[in-house]
């Protein structure tokens, strides 16, 4: 069974590895050892903090494989980013270009680097490993933090984003980086995407273009890569589109890649779910329901195939299952089908 629960300190080891794996452009989980521990730290008194609004709380979660006790994925939750330090996008839009007398009219897009997501909540760090993409993982890892949303809306924001992985090579490289790199800065991509990992973004203010910057100005690979995904990310924006979340021209400042927006009660899975009381006792049928329980240090959540009603009141679970999410006879778990 794969359970999904709040990262522990004893998680370090398999973070580091999944960090090690994730390779470039995976700027949530810098392969830094000491960051890496602070994440922990910082998502450890995240889930302990008590609060009725989102602030800086960031929950970092873990995916894990219940027969082997290996973690094999994570997956996070932001509360509200740029409050303590600047979040850039670049957002794409167009001008026009028109003359009367002259007979022209001419619509050109630009990016016009801005911090209009400020206070939003981010969905992010999402990586699962290579031998569990398969069955309902992909879908648990990230689902369930719609879930934990839904069970503690106080503690985040009515606008949901999540940026997209964009178009990279096996070394890192990115088209759209390499054009900004060539004109504005003088590193490469893994460098600037790994010191805004470590929380270093003053260079992005002091080297970044300060006006709207022309696309057509742009080479034509860097033109072909804006708001596209890299290709191990195509099943997870899919997914997100199939929640609700939409592109509306933001892109990462990096590698052009798209970022997408929902709102809170627009979220299929939040919009969907529902709790039922839990009975325990035998689990019969075939239908595939994700599962969480309504607890915050101890939240977890699973998949399990189960004869599945909406408009009842209450649940049949396992001893085995109900065991997982920390659940017993009475108790409300929250249900839809996935």
């Amino acid at each position: 069974m794969m359970i999904l629960r709040p990262i522990q300190q004893n998680d370090y080891s398999a973070l580091l590895k999944i960090a090690h794996e994730s390779g470039h452009g995976f700027t949530s989980l810098p392969l830094n050892e000491e960051l890496l521990q602070k994440k922990i730290d910082h998502s450890v008194s995240s889930f302990a903090k008590q609060t009725s609004q989102p602030g800086d709380e960031g929950y970092l979660f873990v995916l894990e494989d219940s027969e082997t006790g290996d973690v094999v994925g994570t997956s996070a939750i932001e509360a509200a980013v740029g409050l303590d330090d600047a979040f850039y996008h670049y957002h794409l839009s167009k001008v026009i270009h028109s003359s009367r007398t002259l007979n022209v009219y001419k619509a050109v897009d630009i990016l016009t680097l801005c911090n209009d997501y400020t206070g939003a909540t981010e969905l992010c760090t999402l990586f699962l490993k290579d031998g569990y993409r398969k069955n309902c993982n992909g879908k648990l890892l990230s689902k369930a933090r719609f879930m934990f949303i839904k069970q503690h809306q106080e503690r985040f924001a009515q606008t949901v984003i999540a940026e997209m992985r964009g178009v990279s090579d096996e070394n890192g490289s990115s088209p759209f980086w390499q054009w900004l790199e060539e004109h504005f800065f003088s590193m490469d991509f893994p460098t600037a995407d790994y010191l805004t990992g470590i929380g270093q973004k003053v260079f992005i203010a002091e080297l970044m273009p300060k006006y709207p910057i022309y696309v057509n100005l742009l080479s034509k690979d860097a033109q072909a890569v804006i708001g596209k995904v890299h290709d191990n990310t195509r099943p997870a924006i899919e997914l997100l589109k199939s929640e609700g979340f939409t592109f509306n021209g933001y892109v990462d400042i990096f590698d052009g890649g798209p970022t997408v927006e929902a709102k809170v009660d627009n979220i299929a899975t939040i919009r969907n779910a529902n709790n039922f009381n839990v009975e325990i006792g035998e689990m019969t049928g075939d239908t595939m329901v994700l599962l969480a329980n309504e607890k915050l240090e101890d939240f977890r959540a699973t998949v399990a195939p189960m004869t599945f009603d909406e408009r009842a009141k209450s649940l049949i679970l396992s001893q085995e299952v109900a065991g997982a999410l920390h659940l017993q006879t009475g108790d409300i778990v929250s249900a839809t089908t996935i």
